[in-house]
């Protein structure tokens, strides 16, 4: 009997907690929908609604039930510890939905631009800027909700001052330790500042080829053209140089070398190119042009420049356009393809390139 109302205060207080969290669970569900309905001509805040609704479901039942533990009384056996137990629970779903609400400020901003356009400077931009600072931002609530978290037990208050206050050597290894992860941090706001690469831009890094697939942050990842994955530290692109084929324009231009005899026209081999051009459907008839380039003892260097609106188009058009020239020195003048030459026929054939007085 004695033990039956040593625990009726404590059944009291669960009963009130309980009511506490279905209270708070109705009252999600009745704000989610309010939400959700008031946002549906808002995409970015409905994104931003949907994102933060299974942090929220959490959230509220777990501050109702706050509020009955506080106010229960001090006698109650192990109500501290409770208290603390449910007011950690609180922070890690408070930095829950805040990340997920930073997530979904994102998202809806990358969604108003999408990036499934010819012109997508403008999206990639956004997408770039919109991705690293969310993470940097969450990286940001996540530390902060540790800490606090942290300073919830007075053991490792005592600890951390006692740290600061011998924080010699200490401070020392670790900022030396941490100085990667700091430094790709500082680099990341860097880069979603000033932008020298971009979400889906084309970049040349350490002689390869590739599109940045992923900004996270702490490194790159580049899909190179053959489907492998370059990883990349975000330190490295600021002290490093590269190559970005599309930082202000997607345009490109594209060269395509022949090497042939000096006896080669070139008017036919114009008119070739003009004909293969007009066909080509990765040509955005910029720029076409046909120039000798160099000469050896031996052959002719003709450089060919063609314009792409993008670098794989540019390389598919310099290979139709390479594809053709050859095929069409083959049919019509295969005596002019390069070869070797005694000293009497390579006299006589610069006495017939020679234009005549």
């Amino acid at each position: 009997m004695l033990d039956l109302l040593s625990l009726s205060p404590w059944l009291a207080t669960l009963l009130g907690a309980s009511l506490a969290a279905f209270v708070g669970a109705i009252t999600h569900r009745i704000t989610a929908l309010l939400a959700l309905r008031a946002t549906r001509g808002l995409p970015m805040l409905h994104t931003v609604v949907q994102a933060c609704i299974p942090a929220m479901r959490v959230l509220l039942p777990l501050f109702a039930m706050q509020v009955v533990w506080v106010a229960a009384a001090e006698t109650l056996l192990h109500i501290g510890t409770v208290r603390h137990v449910n007011g950690l629970a609180l922070i890690a779903v408070t930095a829950w939905a805040l990340i997920s609400a930073i997530g979904g400020v994102a998202e809806g901003l990358i969604a108003r631009h999408p990036a499934n356009v010819e012109d997508n400077l403008t999206a990639r931009r956004i997408a770039t800027q919109a991705r690293v600072l969310s993470r940097t931002a969450m990286t940001a609530v996540l530390m902060a909700a540790l800490s606090l978290m942290l300073m919830t037990f007075p053991g490792a208050r005592q600890v951390g001052a006692s740290l600061l206050a011998s924080a010699g050597v200490v401070g020392i290894v670790a900022g030396i330790a941490a100085r990667p992860v700091f430094s790709n941090i500082i680099a990341g706001l860097q880069i979603a500042l000033a932008q020298p690469i971009r979400i889906d831009d084309v970049l040349i890094v350490e002689g390869e080829w590739g599109r940045v697939e992923e900004i996270t942050g702490t490194y790159v990842v580049l899909a190179i053209w053959d489907e492998r994955r370059l990883i990349i530290p975000l330190q490295w692109f600021i002290e490093n140089p590269f190559q970005n084929w599309t930082r202000t324009s997607s345009q490109i231009l594209g060269t395509v070398f022949l090497y042939a005899d000096y006896r080669l026209p070139l008017d036919p081999l114009r008119a070739e190119l003009s004909r293969v051009l007009e066909t080509a459907p990765e040509w955005d008839q910029r720029v076409k042009v046909l120039q000798l380039t160099d000469v050896t003892e031996r052959t002719v260097q003709i450089r060919v420049l063609v314009s792409a609106r993008s670098s794989g188009l540019a390389f598919d058009l310099r290979c139709r356009v390479r594809e053709a020239l050859v095929t069409f020195i083959q049919r019509e003048y295969p005596d002019c393809l390069p070869q070797v030459r005694g000293p009497r026929e390579a006299v006589r054939a610069e006495a017939a390139f020679s234009p005549r007085p």
